[in-house]
């Protein structure tokens, strides 16, 4: 065998023949170039699983917000009525002390009183946690998703621990707490969380 030989795979390839072994050879100026592997077919804008992401927001996530708005107001009202039912307590008290004459009914009229308002401020500031984190809905990214799923699970847990004292309303606050946690988790849930924002 010769080098000048044209079947010799070693010899030298002559001009404008076949392309030799190695990486695929650059595709003549404005002819679009394949890789290798499968063609890639375009992205379609807003498509799921796309870089551009769900241009509307999923049914899934419109129902997540909506539950956490009943949750939050349920805990506004909640927190209401501890207040004002420990006020009402500690005027109960006070006047079982004016009628007995006794000093430590004021005084557990006003832990009495202590304890509903902390937990009344507690409860308002869990109420806002679902409420702002809701509103952001819209605008947020992924930190907004994760706040919705923390707070469905502490709802649930909570809830669990209500209704074991026999509280049948628990059961509203763990099905929506549940149904926040799954719909935020889904797979268009989380892209819409994580879209690109413009």
């Amino acid at each position: 065998m010769s080098f000048g030989d044209p079947n010799n795979p070693y010899g030298q390839q002559q001009q404008g023949g076949q392309p030799g072994y190695g990486y695929p050879q650059q595709a003549p100026q404005g002819v679009p170039q394949q890789g290798y592997g499968y063609p890639q077919a375009p992205p379609v804008p807003g498509g799921y699983g796309y870089p551009g992401g769900p241009e509307s927001m999923p049914g899934g996530v419109k129902a997540a917000r909506i539950m956490l708005y009943v949750l939050g107001g349920f805990q506004v009202i909640g927190a209401i009525v501890m207040i004002v039912g420990g006020a009402w307590l500690s005027d109960q008290l006070s006047d079982a002390e004016s009628s007995y004459g006794s000093s430590s009914s004021q005084d557990v009229a006003n832990l009495s009183m202590g304890i509903f308002v902390v937990l009344g401020i507690v409860t308002l500031g869990i109420a806002l946690w679902a409420i702002l984190t809701a509103a952001k809905f819209s605008s947020g990214g992924n930190g907004i998703r994760i706040s919705a799923i923390v707070y469905g699970s502490f709802v649930t847990l909570f809830s669990v621990i209500s209704l074991l004292t026999t509280n049948i309303f628990a059961l509203i606050s763990i099905a929506l707490g549940i149904m926040v946690i799954v719909f935020c988790a889904k797979q268009d849930g989380a892209q819409w969380f994580q879209r690109p924002r413009h």
